[in-house]
């Protein structure tokens, strides 16, 4: 049997100890064009990379369907939330549009089709957690996006483009 002069004491505030070792204060990461390019994403969209939370299977970044376009239809296995930021956009799916200031949170398991219409296209900031399932035209899965394959698109962009690998954008 341990003595009681024996048992470790915890910390006053455990929870204090584990940040002060594991977290990050947070992260800046500035909007220009070097520091988060844009990353094509098919013929006509680009995607703005800012984190990468591989933690919780997280990241954010701004998409930017250009001049009008399509994503392909896709399911999500966790949160998202969007804020737009320019032009307009919506799900064929549903009778909304998103315009500048609009915020769309959209719940595990659905399903839809993004497109813009507009003639400038859209941008809009997404926060996406868990991964995304992809479906080509014919409803065949094609091919899911989580962490790992956000962090594979930015840097190999980055390496094929002789620019730095922005380790701020790692949480």
């Amino acid at each position: 049997m341990r003595q009681h002069s024996q048992i470790t004491k915890l910390p006053k505030e455990p929870h204090q100890a584990a940040i002060a070792r594991y977290a990050r204060e947070g992260a800046y990461i500035a909007g220009d064009d070097v520091s988060a390019p844009w990353v094509p994403f098919g013929p006509n969209a680009a995607i703005k990379h800012l984190c990468f939370d591989v933690r919780t299977n997280s990241v954010a970044n701004v998409l930017w369907v250009k001049g009008g376009g399509r994503i392909g239809t896709h399911k999500h296995r966790g949160v998202v939330s969007a804020i737009t930021l320019e032009g307009s956009w919506g799900y064929y799916e549903y009778d909304w549009t998103a315009r500048p200031g609009d915020f769309v949170y959209e719940l595990p398991g659905t399903a839809h089709t993004l497109y813009s219409d507009d003639p400038n296209g859209m941008k809009a900031l997404f926060w996406i957690n868990g991964a995304v399932e992809f479906y080509d035209d014919a409803g065949v899965f094609d091919f899911t996006m989580d962490v790992f394959w956000f962090i594979n698109h930015y840097t190999t962009f980055c390496s094929e483009n002789g620019l730095d690998v922005n380790k701020s954008m790692f949480i």
